[in-house]
């Protein structure tokens, strides 16, 4: 398995056990209770989200800000498939339902995805730095 794929397994385990943790917290508060189809769906939007925002790489020749509203266009987009699929093969969406959870996977995936490009600029900037130095010492030699 290739470290990219590995990388991409270990983001999405962390992500669905934070959301996880989270809806339960919230059930607990709200006095709700989920069902296995909700956390399969929840399984599923976590993959989409993750995956999207490993698609960073696509984007570099674009500035950061359009690259992260495209990205959640596209992760609203294929979850939105998902959704359609589900209503048509399990239960109708009530369109009350679709906002709900637009809105359900909005204020996560805003959170995350700022700790995720907060990662990712940190270790670029890293790297350039790493490499002015390394640029550096060739230069005295």
């Amino acid at each position: 398995m290739s470290d990219r794929t590995k990388q991409f397994l270990l983001e999405l385990c962390c992500v669905y056990t934070f959301v996880s943790v989270m809806g339960a917290i919230v059930n607990i508060i709200a006095g709700t209770e989920t069902n296995n189809a909700n956390v399969l769906v929840m399984f599923a939007t976590c993959a989409i989200a993750t995956f999207v925002l490993y698609l960073h790489r696509l984007f570099d020749g674009v500035s950061p800000l359009v690259m992260i509203i495209v990205q959640y266009l596209v992760a609203c987009a294929l979850i939105g498939l998902m959704l359609l699929a589900l209503s048509i093969l399990v239960e109708p969406i009530t369109p009350r339902g679709w906002f709900e959870y637009f809105r359900s996977f909005t204020i996560p995936y805003i959170f995350l995805a700022g700790l995720y490009y907060y990662r990712v600029f940190s270790e670029t900037r890293k790297q350039d730095a790493l490499l002015k130095k390394i640029q550096e010492q060739k230069a005295r030699e």
